[in-house]
């Protein structure tokens, strides 16, 4: 059973915990799954990556395996594969608002058995998205550090790494959040990377927009009020789809007015770079001809470049626009679309 859907372009429509503590005991063990028609057909099992490589958990009840499981009862071998592309490499799990303390503790639980770690995204700050899409977000600041020391319980001493909160900064900047909401939430973002900081295995990375967005000149400021010299580095090109190359360029350029903070980048969609057709003021949003980017990982060749993160989770919706379902769903044809122009 599903949990409850987010509703959030850059979130997802997540397994109940329980499902993916189950997920994960499979996984360890080698067992097989029911096919759900009374026979004992085995589900397709799903492999951590190389732990030197990529240290981050692959969540093996994820919507992009069971989408691989799907396919294969159908006999769709090719989409099967295609599909499988995704669905073994470590994407985020973006924290719900309903449960969030079960919720990282059931993901760093399953990802500290099999000896990897959570990569969580925490996206409830209160007027998010500025009521877009992906509007909603806590009630107010109290909800808000409520839900960061719900979080904070969960994981506890377990290894994760969160990346917090995609577009709060940026909207700082951009004029999308009125100003009367600014000062607060700079004490918000600032407390949520103390709190997670107190912890001793939870690394933070804080966004940072994206290298399509303005220029760094615009956002360090902000950074510096939102805590960034506290928290691990920041992130760049979260659930977007600028180039690697680009998005280096911008992580860089921006590192260097902020302590030279080292820095991940989103690279789950951004394969084919950004969509430049159609609404200019649509594009981010379920572009046509996209495909996946480099896979996760902390070997980048690149000392401010902690990580190639899938942030995003490839396949599900960014929203209600170009025959897309709600945001946070899965679609598997978008799947499809990313894995079979991918490199």
């Amino acid at each position: 059973m599903y949990g409850k859907d987010t509703g959030h372009g850059r979130g997802f429509r997540r397994r109940g915990v329980g499902a993916v503590a189950v997920g994960a005991a499979l996984l360890l063990s080698g067992c097989s799954g029911s096919s759900g028609d009374g026979s004992d057909e085995a589900k397709p099992s799903v492999s951590q990556q190389p732990k030197g490589e990529d240290p981050y958990w692959v969540n093996p009840d994820g919507n992009a395996a069971r989408q691989v499981a799907a396919y294969e009862d159908e006999g769709k071998k090719e989409e099967a594969g295609l599909v499988r592309r995704i669905a073994e490499q470590p994407v985020a799990d973006w924290l719900g608002t309903d449960q969030p303390e079960e919720e990282a503790r059931g993901f760093t639980e399953a990802a500290k058995a099999a000896d990897r770690e959570a990569l969580l995204v925490l996206y409830n700050i209160p007027h998010r998205d500025c009521g877009n899409y992906s509007g909603g977000g806590a009630a107010d600041g109290d909800a808000y550090r409520g839900f960061v020391d719900s979080v904070a319980k969960g994981i506890g001493d377990r290894p994760a790494t969160v990346i917090l909160e995609p577009d709060a900064v940026l909207h700082l900047v951009d004029g999308c959040t009125p100003e009367q909401f600014h000062e607060e939430r700079y004490d918000l973002l600032k407390g949520a990377i103390q709190t997670l900081k107190a912890l001793p295995a939870t690394k933070v990375y804080l966004d940072a927009g994206n290298a399509g967005w303005g220029k760094p000149d615009q956002i360090f400021e902000p950074l510096t009020w939102a805590g960034v010299a506290e928290a691990d580095g920041f992130s760049v090109n979260v659930s977007n789809f600028y180039s690697t190359e680009d998005s280096v360029a911008y992580g860089k350029e921006l590192s260097a007015k902020v302590g030279n903070k080292p820095f991940v980048v989103d690279t789950s969609r951004n394969g084919n770079g950004p969509f430049t057709g159609g609404d200019p003021a649509e594009r981010w949003c379920n572009p046509p001809g996209r495909a996946l980017g480099e896979v996760p990982t902390t070997k980048t060749g690149d000392d401010l470049v902690d990580a190639y993160l899938w942030i995003k989770r490839p396949g599900e919706s960014d929203g209600e626009c170009k025959g897309g379902p709600k945001a946070g769903q899965w679609w598997p044809e978008y799947a499809l679309g990313l894995a079979k122009a991918a490199k």
